[in-house]
């Protein structure tokens, strides 16, 4: 089938194809994939400045990583454009094989000086995918010499400081900031020394198995099939993403056919769709927590009796994983994420109210205050706000509820300009304690001009040294069995601090597909890739 001549020919065919009646049964195309999903925190396809689960799902699809990790065993790494690496063994440097025959999207030939510079723009621009980076040491002065191209398909990786390598693995296996990017196309459209930042913000340059044909903000996103690409076609001719935030509306259209796959459904939704004869649920568990924070900027939470009130005894743990939670995260309060040798066993906060009118009236508020709750509106994230105002009303807390849009409430969280916040982050996509210590617990610069806004401990104004000392000591170590047990002090130490951030759920991704669609498998990392998916149609009722 050839492809549609111009963008507004493929919108218009993807509008007529979903238009279905009462009377007729409604199928999407066989070689297309319909996804309602939500795109509220979708707010830029910059690989160096895109946060959120949402764009890694794009990102994978359209550009491709050096490495990749499998599904089923995140600890495993994989090929991707790199066909062989090593650890050099101090530990201190990566080299890299790229592989033969990869192109881009624009025919150009994928070689290693694109990855290095890749990874390099990412430090240059210094936006928020930097953060990791910086975390292994590297800056805008070091990243050109530390990270280079030998030849045309050896890529070299110095690491400027002692760290883990195989965290730095990991990290080029799911951070979308690893992807690599057609380095000519970019500079074609690059502006005012932008490196292609305001271009990169909606449009793609990768050499992935689907190419970007539009993105329209919180309405639709279509990829094409890159015929050119380096395994083999996709089994896909074009995946079409749908914004779509009403769950009655999406259990609808899967109902009938309209869509093949849909996210962001309520629990009733989800479970009645579980029991129908055309539908079918995967759940996958992720590192990324759901968590209640607040602002230690603010003088009320720079006490830590009030954090302890607030985050550890005005929270019904017990309550919102019971009946808000199924199908979006289980029972967790620790930063580590479930799984990993390092984490420890739950602390078991609960709901105690009189504990908390006593540490309140210790810190100066026997009759409570008022604040607010920043909360983006959808769910799970306004059910968890609105249980926690209730709580929080029986200590005399008065919580004004600010729903919003992804940008708006994490803008605030990295501006550092809210009181309370129900979230959703903490790294967790690469399999390693690190990786959620890092983002929820570790801030080694707590002044606003370090803006490190990658860095929930940075957006909540909490510091630590201690607590950055023995997570950075715990990074540093070669023995396994002596770094886990460091990990698991450092863990402790998170919770005598009585941090700003506490986890209360870990993240589950529950996805309701059509059962004639084939070969999808959720990636715990999100990096979930749909270059094998297809469909095998069932007979219509």
């Amino acid at each position: 089938m050839k492809p549609c001549l111009t963008l507004r020919a493929c919108t218009l065919a993807v509008s007529l194809l979903l238009a279905g009646t009462a009377a007729v049964q409604a199928r999407t195309p066989d070689d297309q994939l319909v996804v309602g999903v939500s795109m509220n925190n979708l707010l830029t396809l910059d690989p160096a400045a895109a946060t959120g689960n949402d764009v890694v799902e794009i990102a994978c699809n359209v550009y491709d990583y050096l490495v990749e990790l499998d599904p089923k065993d995140t600890s495993k790494v994989l090929p991707g454009l790199a066909e062989s690496w090593s650890i050099a063994p101090d530990g201190r440097s990566l080299s890299f094989k790229l592989r033969r025959g990869a192109k881009f999207h624009s025919g150009h030939p994928v070689t290693a000086e694109d990855a290095a510079w890749s990874l390099q723009r990412v430090l240059r621009l210094n936006l928020a995918l930097a953060s990791p980076w910086k975390s292994y040491g590297f800056s805008a002065k070091n990243v050109e010499q530390a990270i280079r191209a030998v030849d045309e398909h050896t890529l070299v990786i110095d690491l400027p400081a002692p760290t883990d390598p195989r965290l730095v693995l990991y990290t080029l296996g799911t951070s979308v900031s690893a992807v690599v990017l057609d380095r000519r196309t970019v500079l074609e459209h690059e502006k005012n020394g932008d490196l292609g930042a305001a271009w990169l913000t909606t449009h793609a340059a990768g050499s992935g198995p689907f190419r970007l044909d539009q993105w329209r903000a919180k309405e639709l996103l279509l990829m094409s099939r890159f015929d050119g690409y380096w395994r083999e076609p996709a089994k896909l001719r074009r995946v079409v993403l749908r914004h779509m935030t009403e769950s009655q509306s999406l259990r609808l259209m899967l109902g009938r056919g309209d869509l093949d796959i849909g996210t962001g459904l309520s629990v009733p939704d989800i479970e009645a769709l579980k029991k129908g004869p055309e539908t079918e649920v995967e759940a996958v568990k992720r590192g990324t927590l759901y968590y209640v924070a607040v602002s230690a900027k603010d003088p009320k939470f720079a006490d830590p009796r009030v954090r302890q009130a607030v985050l550890r005894h005005l929270i019904d743990f017990d309550g919102i994983n019971r009946t808000v939670m199924p199908h979006y995260g289980v029972y967790h309060q620790r930063p580590v994420p479930l799984g990993l040798p390092a984490t420890l066993p739950e602390p078991g906060y609960r709901l105690d109210v009189a504990a908390a009118k006593r540490l309140l009236a210790e810190a100066g508020h026997p009759n409570g205050f008022k604040t607010t709750i920043r909360v983006v509106a959808e769910s799970p994230f306004t059910n968890i706000a609105t249980s926690v105002q209730a709580t929080l009303a029986q200590a005399g807390i008065e919580a004004s509820i600010l729903p919003g849009t992804g940008n708006q409430v994490y803008g605030a969280m990295r501006e550092r300009n809210f009181e309370i916040i129900v979230g959703r982050g903490g790294g967790g996509a690469e399999p390693h304690p690190h990786s959620s210590l890092r983002a929820l617990a570790y801030n080694p610069d707590n002044s606003d001009k370090a803006k490190l806004t990658n860095f929930q401990g940075w957006r909540t104004s909490f510091a630590d040294p201690a607590l950055n000392q023995l997570i950075e000591s715990a990074l540093l170590q070669r023995d396994e069995a002596k770094q886990t047990q460091t990990y698991q002090e450092a863990q402790r130490a998170f919770e005598a601090a009585v941090p700003a951030i506490q986890p209360i759920s870990q993240m589950v991704d529950t996805v309701v597909l059509r059962k004639e669609v084939r070969n999808y498998l959720s990636h715990p990392s999100a990096t979930t890739r749909l270059r094998e998916v297809y469909k095998q149609r069932l007979p219509l009722p």
